[in-house]
């Protein structure tokens, strides 16, 4: 029986996982898919967001704006890329000047630092390119973009290196109450946990009513995005939203950590919490709001469109408590927008709820706590040439559009979590990520993956299971 079973391995298990890592405990996380962060933590609008926008008094406020500190410090440890380059929320009429200083009194209330009311006028000299109809914004300068599955991964690979073990393709049906603890039925193979944490994302409630009373419903609501290439990257230098409404944070246009443009998302509710179909109309809705805000974006330069879940609930806070008659079981549902920005700090949450069930901590001699990896096109000339002599293998460039090498690739595939399709490669080192989305790169990565694993390439997915690219061989011409 291991202490812990955590469900989910989204950026709320891994962070988590990764404080549990910390102590002399047993813990095993159950993720369902064949990689981490394959849902919602791989399909948002990867901002840290401020702090301003919560309710004062509520967990989301508290855990947003101690998330957004932890997140900064675990990206700078851990390698991730992060930037701290600022948001902007505008107004546009009299209404919505009325709500940045609602909002601005809200984020003083909430411990945000470094906000400012800023006239029409100053907000255009920081950002050209916005509509002219724009009559003021808060500016938040501690907001930041960040690479959230990186976050996610880096997460879950010091969690296992330090002593977690991670189940892929586990998924959670059944669970029992049993002497001492709880016994899962993951993968349909049995797990004995003393305690455990349900970071199930858009699935939480289904997980809760395994054990326990119904006590929340999760209404997920689908957001879409738009991706463009990195000649649209330098539109804006700030996170840039809309006043929010009942729908969420609005349509936002931001620079991501790799230069490109993100443009969305819209709000619209799905009966399928794995729903996450691009539309026609929901595109429509999200180019006509966004040139509100920035109306020069050149939608041909779009290089795709995508789509994630929200795990909205019917209540308005995070949910993060034991289970009503199950000890030791912790809830972390309704972890919608700042779900990733809070992540560190719910997890903090849900080992202090573990300790207060019985879950003794006892901090480890030892705990690695870096993590680092070769971003080869990043490196010096000197630094280039020197690592090629070592290993040939990055001098070998697979993917062009944004000079990823063979020695990075295998890196990953030999890293403490390796992935087993070509997004998986993707999320850990960025072939795929440039203006052909792999059209070029994608085949040599299934090769390498395949030689690596020694598998056929036929057995290679392209994210999750079952998503095969190829099927079989033809006939040769002229063969039987």
């Amino acid at each position: 029986m291991v202490d812990v079973a955590i469900i989910g391995c989204g950026v709320v298990g891994a962070a988590t996982a990764y404080t549990l890592a910390q102590y002399d405990l047993s813990v095993t996380v159950l993720e369902r898919e064949n990689d981490v962060a394959t849902g919602t933590t791989k399909a948002n609008s990867a901002i840290v967001h401020a702090g301003y926008d919560p309710e004062p008094g509520t967990l989301m406020a508290r855990l947003n704006v101690e998330g957004n500190r932890l997140v900064k410090q675990l990206a700078s440890q851990l390698d991730v890329p992060c930037k701290e380059i600022g948001s902007l929320v505008l107004a546009f009429d009299e209404k919505d000047l009325e709500t940045i200083e609602t909002l601005y009194r809200r984020g003083v209330a909430n411990g945000v630092p470094d906000m400012r009311l800023l006239s029409a006028e100053e907000t255009l000299a920081l950002e050209p390119a916005l509509s002219k109809e724009v009559k003021g914004a808060l500016l938040a300068s501690s907001a930041a973009i960040i690479s959230p599955w990186e976050l996610c991964l880096a997460l879950a690979e010091v969690a296992v290196e330090n002593g977690v073990t991670l189940r892929r393709n586990s998924p959670v049906t059944a669970i029992e109450k049993i002497e001492g603890g709880y016994r899962l039925t993951a993968g349909g193979e049995p797990v004995e946990a003393r305690m455990v944490v349900n970071a199930a994302g858009a699935e939480a409630d289904r997980i809760h009513d395994l054990v326990a009373p119904h006590a929340f419903t999760t209404l997920p609501s689908r957001g879409e995005y738009y991706l463009m290439d990195k000649s649209q990257g330098a539109l804006v230098d700030h996170v840039i939203f809309q006043c929010p409404n009942k729908d969420g944070k609005g349509v936002l246009v931001s620079p991501t950590v790799h230069g490109n443009l993100i443009v969305g998302p819209n709000a619209e509710p799905v009966d399928c919490p794995t729903d996450v179909a691009v539309t026609a109309g929901g595109l429509a809705f999200v180019k006509k709001q966004a040139a509100r805000s920035v109306p020069g974006i050149n939608y041909r330069d779009a290089i795709r469109n995508f789509a994630g879940v929200r795990a909205v609930t019917d209540q308005p806070d995070f949910i993060i408590a034991e289970a009503q008659g199950a000890p030791g079981f912790i809830d972390l549902g309704g972890i919608k927008s700042p779900g990733l920005t809070s992540a560190p700090a719910i997890a903090e949450e849900a080992v202090a709820l573990l300790e207060k069930a019985g879950l003794p901590l006892r901090k480890k001699e030892q705990f690695v706590a870096r993590r680092r990896r070769i971003r080869f096109k990043e490196l010096s000339s000197k630094e280039k040439a020197a690592l090629v002599a070592e290993n040939p293998a990055y001098g070998r460039v697979i993917c062009r559009c944004e000079t990823i090498t063979e020695g990075e690739i295998l890196d990953a595939l030999h890293g403490p979590i390796p992935p087993v399709s070509i997004d998986g490669v993707k999320r850990r080192c960025n072939p795929g990520m440039g203006r052909c989305q792999g059209g070029f790169c994608g085949p040599r990565v299934q090769e390498i993956i395949a030689r690596e694993l020694s598998i056929p390439q036929q057995q290679v997915p392209q994210d999750k299971a079952g998503s095969q690219i190829l099927v079989g061989r033809t006939k040769e011409k002229g063969g039987a």
